[in-house]
């Protein structure tokens, strides 16, 4: 039987949607407020879940602690407190959207998870703003 298990994880960052061979009139027209120059920030929240067979000799899925430091190295530490236009690789050529980040999150953590778990990422850019991947 499969059992889902799930561990919360945030950051804090900024960030601009904009694109750069758009002009500031069509930014603004596609992004709004989220294409102003000097950026703006989110408190990221995330759920990762983690979907397998139960383990019949320790009765769990995925070890929680391993876990919790896969999501602590992978996303937690290289995006926090980042400015993730500027700070961070990925977004050089890619907006970093919530959609561009859930699904950076899942590369990021898909190589960690054994193959035979499923896995699921849900990035809340607010609390009324969400994204999952895969959807």
């Amino acid at each position: 039987m499969k059992v889902a298990v799930i561990r919360k994880g945030h950051f804090n960052a900024a960030h601009r949607l904009f694109r750069p061979d758009w002009s500031d009139e069509m930014n603004r027209e596609v992004f709004g407020i989220c294409s102003h120059p000097n950026y703006h920030g989110h408190n990221y929240e995330f759920d990762v879940r983690v979907t397998g067979e139960v383990n019949p000799e320790t009765g769990i899925v995925i070890d929680l602690k391993k876990l919790k430091e896969l999501i602590e190295v992978h996303v937690e530490l290289p995006f926090d407190h980042k400015n993730l236009n500027v700070d961070c690789p990925e977004f050089a050529d890619r907006i970093p959207t919530a959609e561009n980040i859930c699904i950076e999150i899942y590369r990021r953590l898909r190589g960690e998870i054994p193959p035979e778990m499923d896995l699921h990422i849900r990035l809340s850019e607010t609390p009324r703003n969400f994204v999952e991947f895969p959807a």
